[in-house]
């Protein structure tokens, strides 16, 4: 009887072992947020490091791992991050945007934890508070397939980040202090890329170093604040692999449009003359043209790289007909291996009906003589109470009103509406989002919490007789999409996420000023089916501090 005590007690603990190691694994970060001197533009200048480091510490972890990030504030101001892309499934708790969470206040801490449920991909994080992605804080975030699951391609050589986007040589508390005055921070000084601004013929160390014959794989991110850029590299031809979590059809491409807010990842092999080569980021759709370079060197390089850079893409309207020729040629892989919406190959998304539509306009406007951005007519304003706990501690309706602004913009009107901008949405449904850009600059666009179909970009007026051009077979699933200048782009997605989600210009000086939304996407179930209960560590500001916290999820 005893012997068969032990043997059932061997087992439990087997048991227990085993739902131990099934859990997903935990990778733990801490990172201290300061201030420190560098010159991304040759120009010395105050900037935020995170650990000492532009671009930031960068996460690499593979799908369902779980992320433990302990951020400690050591500036003089609230702060946060938000994770660029990572959708957060059920956890809008630990978005870092103002509409979710209470800053972290300088001198303290707040741990970040969160998974990257049924993603791969490439993605960043960045400061959300204030003007401070201006100054830094930014840093890559890899997720890669799970080592069961195949990826469409052979293992490269080396995996490289390049971490680049517009700059500007002041400081985000002079930028702020423009924009607080009803100014705008205007053109940016030029490009950095991975902390650093190159000119043809500087003498310099390699970014990056490939050996003769082997094939790496290069991740960029444009973490600027308006421009979207085109980048090449000398002598080579990119295949590109994936855009935005989603892998994609193999075409191969001289060059590259990528806009604010978007990443991808392109394959290159060392098939040259074994010598240095300029890595080329240069400005689109800008009145004056900007350009930096980079050093990538073979391992036996036996020469300088060539003064001469490959042609650049053409600008005007010429050049955004080419730019949307190159989205177009963009397509999901059907038939990869991946995280994906639904069982593979399976979510067919093209014979989904369509539930409501959503137009959004965006306009430029002078609210009491000072610039705001606007969508549908309404300006967002934060409050000292984010949405998302004013929903959760039912003080909502003092705080703000659902629907303030209409799905589609009425005639066109002088008068704009500064307010939370807090559409309520309806959990599970199918929705088609239109953004219809009526400006002369182009546009960039990111929906926290989901990815979306990117099914179409045109230019002109959007109409429901455009629906017969979209790509409703093998659009890719991606987080942001660009709009040019007097053009639109439609999207569709599933509202199975539910939480508090913020959709806005990736733009940041856009956003700050008003040009950003926050879908409510509430479970009537009140479920941890649904949505994850508010972690323990959550700080309170606002109307709910020293409010008895509401009743649990359950179940």
């Amino acid at each position: 009887m005893g012997n068969i005590t032990f043997l059932a007690l061997l087992l439990c603990l087997s048991a227990g072992a085993l739902i131990v190691q099934a859990e997903d694994p935990y990778l733990f970060f801490e990172w201290n947020v300061t201030y420190g001197t560098i010159a991304p533009l040759g120009v010395p200048q105050q900037v935020i490091l995170i650990n000492g480091q532009f671009p930031g510490p960068r996460i690499n972890c593979s799908s369902n791992n779980n992320i433990v990030v302990n951020v400690f504030n050591n500036l003089d101001e609230p702060f946060l991050l938000t994770w660029n892309g990572i959708q957060q499934r059920k956890n809008s708790w630990q978005d870092g945007t103002l509409g979710t969470m209470c800053p972290i206040q300088p001198g303290t801490n707040y741990t970040y934890r969160f998974q990257v449920k049924d993603q791969i991909g490439s993605f960043f994080y960045y400061p959300s508070t204030a003007f401070h992605r201006a100054s830094g804080g930014i840093g890559g975030l890899r997720v890669n397939s799970r080592l069961l699951i195949p990826v469409p391609f052979d293992e490269p050589a080396d995996d490289y980040w390049v971490i680049m986007g517009d700059w500007y040589t002041k400081g985000h508390k002079a930028l702020k202090k423009f924009v607080d005055s009803g100014r705008s921070i205007g053109r940016p000084d030029g490009i950095q890329i991975n902390g650093k601004s190159g000119k043809i013929g500087d003498k310099s160390e390699p970014l990056f170093t490939m050996e003769p014959g082997k094939t790496y794989r290069y991740r960029f991110c444009n973490v600027g604040m308006k421009t979207s850029l085109n980048f090449k590299l000398q002598g080579h031809t990119m295949k590109l692999v994936e855009l935005e979590g989603s892998h994609t059809v193999q075409n191969l491409y001289d060059s590259l449009d990528l806009h604010v807010g978007q990443c991808l990842s392109v394959l290159v092999t060392a098939n040259q003359e074994p010598k240095d080569y300029y890595l080329v980021a240069s400005s689109r759709f800008t009145k004056k043209p900007m350009t930096s370079v980079a050093i990538i060197s073979y391992t036996n390089a036996k020469g300088p790289a060539s003064p001469k850079l490959p042609p650049s893409p053409p600008e005007n309207s010429e050049g955004i007909a080419w730019s949307i020729n190159q989205f177009r040629s963009f397509r999901w892989n059907l038939t990869a291996s991946a995280a994906r919406p639904n069982p593979q190959g399976s979510y067919h998304y093209g014979k989904i009906n369509i539930t409501r539509t959503i137009k959004l306009v965006n306009s430029r406007s002078n609210v009491n003589n000072k610039l705001r951005f606007s969508i549908n007519g309404v300006s967002h304003v934060d409050s000292d109470t984010p949405l998302k706990l004013a929903e959760y501690f039912e003080v909502a309706d003092k705080m703000f009103k659902y629907d303030t602004m209409a799905d589609e913009p009425t005639l066109k009107s002088e008068k704009v509406t500064l307010a939370p901008n807090v559409v309520n949405a309806t959990f599970r449904n199918f929705v088609e989002i239109i953004f219809e850009n009526h400006e002369k600059t182009i546009q960039t666009w990111h929906l926290d919490g989901y990815s979306f179909f990117a099914v179409g970009i045109e230019p002109g007026r959007w109409s429901p007789e455009k629906r017969k051009n979209y790509n409703l077979l093998d659009a890719v699933s991606r987080h942001t999409i660009q709009v040019y200048p007097n053009s639109w782009a439609a999207t569709m997605t599933t509202l199975d996420n539910a939480g508090m989600w913020n959709l806005r210009s990736d733009m940041g000086e856009r956003s700050y000023l008003g040009q950003q939304l926050y879908l409510s996407v509430l479970s009537p179930a009140r479920s941890l089916r649904d949505e994850y209960n508010i972690p323990d560590n959550t700080p309170l500001c606002g109307l709910p501090k020293g409010l008895p916290m509401p009743p649990p999820y359950t179940p």
